[in-house]
């Protein structure tokens, strides 16, 4: 199966109130042309699972700043004065999360866990509301699992069955999110007829993978 199309035929499942995972970090390894066309496509009330929320006017911080994020789950958000803001005057909800404990959320969602145990934020504000386990003496904090609708991804080079290599710090936390969503939509730099990729350079097999676009 081809799984090669256009922006608009990739994305065109997205509506809103979806739940969307977003790869990069700072807007290094993020798809910036899905940002853009979700900007275009204006869906509104969107809950996004990522790292961050970048800068205005890069990355999420366009979705930020034109206001179609309802709810965020990041581990922070200093670069983005605008998620800041919109925190404080409830026009948005935050959910911040240490950064470890954000990728071992989305790993137990693609894995099918319940759920992971971590020691961090025991006895500070992410414990809030949270169960809590002791064992062997030591209380764990009981983290639930991250899914999303729709993940966004930017990899570096694809061929048409989908397989994915990332270029150095531009992978982050996308070959994570490939796992955790019923949709994985990749924008790739490079497009290679299958065959061309060496297997052992695949972060992601192309059975993750639902649609490519080159950009």
């Amino acid at each position: 199966m081809n799984k090669v199309t256009t922006v608009e035929k990739a994305m065109e499942g997205i509506k809103d109130s979806t739940t969307i995972m977003i790869g990069g970090f700072l807007g290094v390894g993020t798809p910036e042309e899905f940002i853009n066309a979700l900007v275009k496509k204006n869906v509104r009330n969107l809950t996004i699972i990522a790292n961050d929320t970048a800068f205005p006017d890069k990355g999420i911080g366009k979705l930020v700043v034109n206001k179609q994020v309802k709810k965020i789950i990041v581990s922070h958000i200093g670069t983005n004065p605008e998620t800041g803001r919109q925190m404080n005057s409830k026009e948005m909800e935050v959910e911040l999360v240490p950064q470890g404990t954000l990728a071992e959320r989305i790993r137990a969602g693609g894995a099918g866990l319940g759920g992971v145990l971590t020691p961090t934020g025991i006895g500070t504000v992410v414990a809030k509301g949270k169960q809590t386990l002791v064992i062997d003496e030591r209380e764990y904090l009981l983290e639930k699992p991250l899914k999303a609708d729709f993940a966004l991804l930017k990899a570096y080079r694809a061929d048409e069955k989908g397989n994915l290599v990332f270029r150095r710090s531009a992978r982050n936390f996308n070959p994570l999110l490939a796992t955790a969503a019923d949709t994985v939509i990749a924008q790739v730099e490079q497009l290679v007829p299958t065959g061309n990729i060496d297997p052992d350079a695949v972060v992601v097999p192309g059975i993750f993978v639902d649609y490519i676009v080159q950009g």
